[in-house]
């Protein structure tokens, strides 16, 4: 069995309980911007449903997209937010800066990607929290995803530039944890589900979670965790 520090998941847990509290309690007040920006989003259906889950975001300044490609059919935008966000969209992406680009990346670092980008925790199930865990090396780069997160009554919370931010960081090694346990007999998936969720109030069971997330996402995140430290060695099938 992996062993955190009780230090280490003590505060881990606080700040996984209290980003997803907020997501069913949190009301943030809407920033008023003199011009109306406009923001052009690349998503599917169900981030999209998260994201406007409680917001107060006007169709007038969202343009929603399918297709990276369909980014340069809206030069006159302010912002592009690239939910469906992998490396192949690079060299596309950095056509359109100095303007704000976020992209939702929640292995690959902006150091990985670029500095000029800002980076956030767009897993399926997280964009339904209240707080956006975010990273962002431009410290004038800031205030314009504040302002335009805020259009969705979500703040964001700022974090170092490190892979898997802390909210999927400890999800993934809780679903971890239930994958050795799984293959050690101790449960049955379903049975492991309730315990956690009834247990931590997660809203969702570790295999439950895993595979709304994504068990790809899950696993990329623990292998690249692992290079430098051995504990987050994944063990999903």
């Amino acid at each position: 069995m992996i062993v955190f520090s009780m230090h280490e998941l003590t505060n881990s847990i606080v700040i996984v309980k209290t980003i997803f509290r907020s997501a069913q309690f949190a009301q943030f007040g809407i920033i008023r911007v003199i011009r109306v920006m406009r923001v052009v989003v690349l998503t599917d259906d169900n981030l999209r449903q998260e994201l406007l889950a409680n917001s107060n975001a006007g169709s007038e300044n969202m343009i929603w997209i399918d297709s990276v490609l369909q980014f340069q059919e809206h030069l006159e935008a302010d912002v592009w937010i690239d939910l469906l966000f992998d490396k192949a969209h690079l060299s596309f992406l950095k056509n359109f800066l100095p303007k704000t680009i976020i992209i939702n990346s929640v292995v690959d670092t902006l150091g990985e990607t670029d500095p000029s980008f800002i980076r956030i925790n767009a897993w399926p199930t997280f964009l339904k929290s209240g707080i956006i865990e975010a990273a962002a090396l431009r410290p004038e780069k800031k205030q314009a995803s504040e302002t335009i997160f805020s259009l969705f009554n979500k703040k964001i919370l700022w974090l170092p530039d490190e892979p898997g931010f802390v909210t999927p960081r400890v999800i993934s090694m809780v679903i971890n944890e239930a994958f050795i346990s799984l293959k050690e007999g101790v449960s049955s998936e379903n049975e492991i589900d309730i315990a956690m969720k009834l247990g931590t109030n997660y809203p969702y069971g570790p295999f439950e979670w895993a595979h709304k997330i994504g068990i790809d996402k899950i696993k990329s995140l623990l292998k690249k965790l692992s290079t430098s430290k051995k504990r987050y060695t994944p063990f999903i099938n």
